[in-house]
């Protein structure tokens, strides 16, 4: 399939299938690839009457719904990308998002509507709000659309959306505070789906699982892999996808064959899903990406669900998946670090380099680097920070900077050693948090880990633990420093502890590192 824009996915689907259910939405939403490619093509009409085209934004401010499904598809019909932003966060940050963005259009349920445009007064011209009573099969979007006449995207004399221009900007946490928005355009996605195809070969009977929101990146392969083929996409709200027990109810009800999430969801089912007792023989791929996934929280999920492969996919928002991993069948029981996070993805290309941005040798640590078609175009709006992203090379070429540190084993595989933001030096050494973290997970009654540093004036940085556990008592702090003195060296054993009964998440379910640093 010779697909220049991610819409046509859609629009091939519905032509081969239109009455294949494309999406459900538990408990008793669904809708078909004929109904869902017409519901788009009613928003496509009124954004091109509200004079949205090529080169335009247009927001999402919906929950995850079939109805939001519908809104991605219409915008990028329209020829404009589409810019989604997270439902549970404040208003005054979603304000900023869209305004920052310059969205000439949203999509906005009524519950947040007020909010919204209060926050946005006095910001410059507002944008078209197109509101919907609720969110649900699709029918509050046709229910806003109204019976209005079709208007062909020609009759406002449009074009349609080129492979280079931008299809969704997705806005992450920027190092000044401020949300920054990566910019990618239809290339930068398709490219990456068309390996998800080469990888995991899907077809019309799969049933993906969409777990993660959809401002965050893992939601391209759960929609548009899913699409492109003619499979079913399973919509799986907020409130039931951090609940273990009806998710693991949920996983196996629905029959699904991909699954695809964080590791602290698989984590925080096979400790409190009570999986044993489900069905789960359709399901053929567990993906997992975002975060480290504790080894013994993995053979444990692998214990439970042995016949699926599992594949670590590693990769920032600026390259969606760059690396992956096929993780073996079997884990060894010695094992207590966490797998490789794999080899370049066959559509791009990567290196590792010194803090001068030199490549540094197999066996030697350095920055993972990054090239290729799905290699974002830019920050929006931030021209210097855009150019700071990138290493250019003798020939040109741009290399995006991770931020991560790696070192390739000698089977080409890289290694996953940390973040350069979570290094840190005490006492003249370097420490990677995440090399404690993976220490204290080794612990029986850990659930959960996470360390963060602390500035002192005396030694230059403290270090602090947090951590949830099972049991209901909880080990004493001298029983802490001495599981910690067997498994790390002296200068690496943390200062202080504090047990919390569970850690903060981000919207993406990854741990709120920053949550974690304002209640110390």
């Amino acid at each position: 399939m010779n697909i220049g824009a991610l819409h046509e996915y859609l629009e091939h689907s519905a032509a081969r299938s239109p009455a294949r259910v494309a999406v459900e939405e538990p408990p008793d939403g669904a809708i078909t690839y004929g109904a869902l490619d017409a519901l788009s093509d009613r928003l496509r009409d009124r954004l091109h009457v509200l004079g949205v085209g090529p080169g335009d934004r247009v927001g999402i401010y919906l929950r995850k719904s079939i109805d939001a499904v519908a809104a991605i598809f219409g915008i990028l019909k329209a020829g404009a990308a589409y810019v989604p932003v997270d439902p549970g966060a404040p208003a005054a940050r979603n304000a900023y998002v869209l305004g920052d963005c310059g969205v000439k259009a949203a999509v906005i349920e009524a519950a947040f509507e007020e909010k919204l445009r209060a926050e946005m007064q006095g910001g410059g011209g507002s944008p078209h709000l197109i509101v919907l009573k609720g969110t649900g099969g699709g029918m509050a979007l046709a229910d806003a659309l109204g019976g209005e006449s079709r208007v062909r995207p020609a009759a406002v004399g449009s074009a349609p959306a080129g492979p280079d221009d931008v299809a969704y900007v997705l806005y992450t946490s920027g190092s000044t505070g401020r949300p920054k928005g990566v910019t990618l355009s239809h290339r930068n996605a398709v490219s990456f789906v068309d390996w998800c195809s080469e990888v995991f070969r899907p077809d019309a009977n799969d049933r993906f699982s969409s777990h993660a929101p959809l401002h965050f990146d893992l939601s391209i392969l759960d929609l548009f892999l899913a699409v492109k083929h003619g499979a079913t996409v399973v919509l799986i709200a907020e409130e039931i996808g951090k609940e273990a027990a009806r998710l693991a109810a949920l996983m196996a009800e629905r029959r699904l064959t991909v699954w695809y999430s964080a590791p602290s969801i698989l984590s925080l089912l096979t400790q409190f899903g009570d999986m044993a007792q489900y069905d789960y023989s359709a399901l053929r791929l567990v993906l997992f990406a975002g975060e480290v996934f504790p080894i013994k929280h993995l053979r444990a999920l692998k214990a439970l669900l042995p016949h699926p492969r599992y594949f670590n996919l590693y990769g920032p928002t600026e390259t969606n998946v760059c690396t992956s991993y096929d993780v073996p069948a079997r884990i060894p029981e010695d094992r207590t670090v966490p797998f490789p996070i794999g080899r370049a993805c066959s559509h791009l290309r990567t290196r590792v380099v010194d803090t001068e941005g030199r490549e540094v040798p197999p066996g030697s640590e350095g920055e993972l680097v990054v090239s290729g078609p799905a290699v974002m175009r830019g920050y929006w709006n931030l021209a210097e920070q855009t150019a700071r992203a990138f290493l250019q090379d003798g020939a040109g070429e741009g290399w995006y900077k991770t931020g991560d540190l790696v070192v390739e084993e000698a089977g080409g595989n890289y290694l996953y050693v940390g973040r350069r933001d979570r290094m840190v030096k005490r006492r003249g050494y370097r420490i990677e948090l995440g090399e404690i973290e993976a220490a204290l997970y080794c612990h029986p009654e850990a659930k959960e880990v996470a360390a963060i540093a602390l500035a002192d004036q005396g030694d230059g940085v403290r270090i602090k633990v947090f951590l949830s556990y099972r049991g209901a008592k909880r080990p004493s702090l001298i029983e802490l420093k001495r599981f910690c003195a067997e498994r790390l060296p002296l200068y690496m054993i943390p200062d202080l502890f504090s047990y919390q009964e569970s850690l903060p998440k981000t919207s993406t379910g990854k741990t709120d590192y920053q949550r974690l640093k304002e209640i110390e």
